[in-house]
């Protein structure tokens, strides 16, 4: 599962018009938002980089003006870990990845007032984008890049949601694109007035059933810490692997 789901990650950053290669490692860049997490690169299967690759792949980074990053399961490629670590990268954190099929998905219990749909209108991918945004600490309105990648999920034949207690805004999140049948659930967000109440988890049910009904036979996420995994664990998602990302700081 560990090398089906960074085969994903990677196919994924080969699609993306932007992307670039360096040496073993291809860059997902997005030139309209700045956001760490929506710029990394992934090494190759098994790569061995130089000290000179990993110089490259500073330099280009700094280059596109963004953060020399790297997201991806040690397991994939075991050299480039410590390579980056004796460049001076620094690990962000160790992730816990987690993925579900759909015989193992679970039913959440059910919130009163709650409906979940996919957004079409633009006011509607704007109030995803918002819930978003302040979820995840954010200030003011949503970036463009939010949008877009609401929009991109849907028209790319993933997945997006907006959830709504009786008529407010309350959540929202996507389901990337998928790749040999594997997606990503990613960017769940539940609104500070709406939480623990049963909607993350219900979001995220919603979410993974119509990539399901879409044809996908695998969803993974990356939990953003142990409450949230227990959220996931309880709709039927398991630990599969680890994730590494790391990052070197500003010059």
């Amino acid at each position: 599962m560990d090398k089906d789901i960074q085969n994903y990650a990677r196919t994924l950053a080969l699609r993306s018009p932007d992307h670039y290669r360096v040496g073993p490692f291809t860059v997902r860049h997005n030139p309209g938002w700045e956001l760490k997490f929506a710029n990394y690169a992934i090494p190759d299967r098994g790569a061995e980089p130089t000290s000179q690759d990993i110089a490259d792949l500073i330099e280009a980074f700094r280059e596109h003006e963004r953060l020399p990053r790297l997201e991806f399961l040690p397991s994939w490629a075991p050299a480039v870990e410590p390579a980056l670590l004796a460049a001076g990268f620094t690990v962000e954190n160790r992730a816990p990845v987690m993925a579900c099929t759909a015989a193992a998905l679970l039913t959440p219990k059910p919130v009163d007032g709650l409906r979940i749909a996919e957004p079409v209108t633009a006011d509607e991918f704007a109030s995803a984008a918002a819930v978003q945004h302040t979820g995840f600490g954010g200030e003011g309105g949503p970036d463009e890049g939010e949008i877009a990648w609401l929009r991109g999920a849907t028209a790319d034949g993933g997945v997006s949601a907006l959830a709504t207690v009786d008529g407010l805004p309350a959540g929202a999140g996507g389901c990337s694109a998928p790749a040999e049948g594997i997606g990503e659930l990613a960017g769940l967000a539940v609104a500070a007035s709406f939480r623990r109440r049963g909607v993350g988890a219900a979001l995220a049910a919603w979410l993974t059933r119509t990539a399901f009904d879409r044809g996908f036979h695998t969803v993974w996420l990356e939990p953003g810490g142990p409450d949230v995994e227990r959220i996931y664990a309880g709709i039927g998602y398991r630990r599969t692997g680890e994730k590494l990302n790391i990052s070197l700081g500003p010059e």
